[in-house]
């Protein structure tokens, strides 16, 4: 798990995640609400895709092309739990809460970097890659 979490308010623009992205190497900024709870994620993903290949204004809301309401996990939970939460859910990334408290986050790469779990690692990235890429694995290559 990564303690340092990239957060924003939920009126940040697109151009304003996008910077904070560059600006802190990570692929993704948790949207925190008035309450103090992640009331959405962005992604790396969802700014190219959602809102710049389709010519949208970076000062739209980036709240506007993320995910919510955000799949969280527990700081208690352990890493195949954390795994198979990602998978159920088909995210790359899991903001971790203690209490309701936002206290860090987990990526696939902290899976697949920290565990050393060469098993678990392929079944995580071929389990997230069959639901975010499904057209791929069942395309018909033969024509």
């Amino acid at each position: 798990m990564t303690g340092t979490v990239v957060t924003a308010g939920p009126e940040a623009s697109v151009r304003d995640v996008a910077e904070l992205m560059r600006e802190r190497n990570v692929g993704s900024v948790v949207l925190i609400g008035d309450d103090g709870s992640p009331a959405g994620i962005v992604t790396d993903r969802d700014l190219v895709v959602g809102a710049l290949a389709d010519g949208r204004d970076p000062a739209d809301s980036a709240a506007d092309h993320g995910s919510a309401p955000v799949v969280t996990g527990r700081l208690e939970m352990d890493v195949r739990e954390a795994a198979d939460l990602m998978v159920r859910h088909a995210i790359r990334r899991l903001p971790i809460l203690e209490g309701d408290r936002l206290t860090g986050i987990v990526t696939l790469d902290d899976l697949v970097v920290r565990t050393g779990d060469v098993e678990l690692t392929h079944t995580i990235t071929t389990e997230l890659m069959r639901a975010s890429l499904p057209d791929f694995y069942f395309l018909d290559r033969d024509g």
